[in-house]
């Protein structure tokens, strides 16, 4: 039935059949079903044009929680001739199923406004069982290089759930924007949410576009946000990147920096991509003010997990700093690694002692992890298998697959041609869970789920961030949801493709600017290279 992400079983019977659904079909549920059944009401109501008015007893569209014989995130869908039985472990569960049953009504369901296919409404006779097999199934997406318009941000996470996908990573700071608002430090977006230019292509190119860049998130828009991604059952994890990659929380705040070292009162927020020398200080006003900044963050986000980051910290400015040797000297530490291995502790207790957990990319390995600490492991699975094997958490997230700003073929028209090639063949045979950890159960629990990400450096708009993403980002879904084997070679990569020819349509219905299988289309293409392969 082309299911994407594909269930753990599904089962039709012998003849065929179908359940039609029509203006007398009823939407019913028992206690704890409201919220997917307004959503299924609201989305399915838009895309066919029925009523699907609430109603009790059988018949219609029934939705029930079963807790005992159910997954939390696993549902079961029986359609028949008396109508369809939904069913989930808890809500997210109801809410995954109910994708499945918006798969099965085909392509139409998807758009905004009734167009009825020929031959009517009506879904296949078929059961399906089935239920995730990670439980962290994540995007990044990176609004710092590129502001995405809060409208962009709510249209990624219905994308996000019509994939089962559950966490999205918003990456809110970096050098080149600020995209929160904190109401203590207004000057963190009055100056660090705006930058004058953007470079174009890769660094060796030294281009620039000239035009200002900037945007951010007031409290009330990433409330809204939160809302809108708990009742599609997606967590958001904000990410305040620190003690690296802060340079527009140094030019708004000149006294955040190393100003033993450099002149931080001349910086602006950063034009350039690539990683950059200005780093925080480790003053404790400096704790204090990313103590107060995170303060309102936990006020507007109610995540267990709280991402700081943590990576590409380069150390030369700390060791030419009096001030940063004096913070060595003080706390018995035995190098600048070891410093920022502090830093980041810091900030794990932190939050551990308000409810909550660090989590930060795998460079917070080098010095120490901080007990309590996650890893994000980016830089291959090294990180990853080492947190785990010491009994830390880890969603596995390695560039080598996953990071789908990397171009998806060598051809001469690949808009700006990033980092490795990874096809959508290359993200489906990705296996989150590398040799070193299948042996070891222990530490294989501690893989709690993997993540693609989605870094923005050369998208700087949502049909662009479309174009990296989709059709890849189906592939990773599977991947993150499904049983598939272990080993990637033993994986049906043309059976996925077949699925995936009525998947695009589910895509274009959705309004999503696609890379097609065959490359990109006039319109996504670049005259001319805009640099060179990384």
């Amino acid at each position: 039935m082309h299911l994407i992400p594909a269930p753990l079983s599904l089962a039709q019977p012998a003849g065929a059949g179908s359940f039609a659904l029509t203006d007398a079909t009823a939407l019913g549920g028992g206690p704890g079903t409201e919220g997917v059944a307004a959503w299924l009401r609201t989305e399915l109501g838009a895309a066919t044009g029925l009523p699907l008015l609430p109603a009790s007893g059988p018949g219609g569209i029934r939705l029930t929680l079963d807790e005992g014989d159910l997954a939390a995130e696993g549902y079961r869908l029986v359609v028949d001739a008396e109508g369809v039985a939904l069913s989930g472990g808890s809500a997210a569960g109801l809410f995954w199923g109910a994708q499945t049953l918006r798969q099965l009504l085909g392509p139409q369901a998807y758009r905004r406004a009734a167009v009825r296919p020929e031959d009517g409404w009506a879904l296949p006779f078929v059961t399906v069982q089935d239920a995730p097999r990670f439980g962290w199934r994540g995007v990044l997406l990176d609004v710092a290089r590129h502001f995405l318009p809060k409208a962009d941000v709510l249209r990624y996470l219905d994308l996000l759930a019509a994939h089962k996908l559950n966490v999205l990573h918003l990456h809110l700071t970096d050098d080149q924007g600020w995209r929160v608002e904190i109401e203590q430090y207004p000057r963190l977006t009055e100056v660090g949410a705006s930058r004058e230019r953007s470079m174009v292509g890769f660094r060796d190119g030294n281009r620039r576009d000239d035009r200002p860049h900037g945007g951010y998130y007031t409290r009330d828009d990433l409330r809204e946000i939160v809302a809108y991604a708990a009742a599609r059952q997606i967590t958001v994890v904000p990410e305040i990147d620190i003690p690296g990659h802060s340079q527009a929380a140094i030019a708004a705040y000149p006294e955040l920096g190393n100003r033993d070292v450099v002149d931080t009162t001349a910086l602006q927020t950063w034009t350039d991509w690539g990683i950059n020398p200005n780093v925080l200080n480790v003053e404790d006003a400096t704790l204090r003010f990313y103590e107060n900044v995170l303060t309102e963050i936990l006020e507007i986000f109610p995540s267990s997990f709280v991402h700081l980051g943590g990576d590409e910290c380069p150390k030369e400015q700390w060791r030419a700093s009096a001030a940063a040797q004096a913070r060595i000297k003080q706390e018995g530490l035995a190098d600048e690694d070891e410093l920022q291995s502090w830093f980041i502790r810091h900030f794990d207790r932190w939050l551990a002692e308000r409810g909550r957990r660090l989590i930060g990319w795998d460079e917070i390995l080098e010095g120490g992890l901080a007990p309590g600490a996650a890893v994000s492991s980016w830089r291959g699975y090294e990180g990853g298998i080492a947190a785990a094997q010491a009994g830390h958490d880890v969603v596995m997230c390695p560039e080598q697959y996953v990071y789908l700003d990397h171009r998806e073929s060598d051809g001469a028209d690949e808009p700006i041609p990033v980092g490795y090639v990874r096809t959508l063949e290359d993200v489906y045979r990705y296996e989150p869970l590398p040799p070193q950890l299948r042996q070891d159960a222990e530490a294989a629990g501690h893989v709690i789920g993997t993540q693609a990400n989605l870094w923005t450096e050369f998208m700087d708009d949502g049909r662009e961030v479309d174009y990296h993403a989709f059709p890849r980002l189906a592939a990773f879904a599977e991947v993150a949801w499904s049983e598939l084997p272990r080993e990637p070679e033993a994986r049906d990569f043309p059976g996925f493709a077949a699925r995936m020819r009525t998947h695009y349509a589910r895509l274009d219905a959705l309004g999503v600017d696609y890379r097609r299988p065959e490359g990109p289309r006039p319109w996504q293409r670049r005259p001319g290279v805009l640099g060179r392969p990384l």
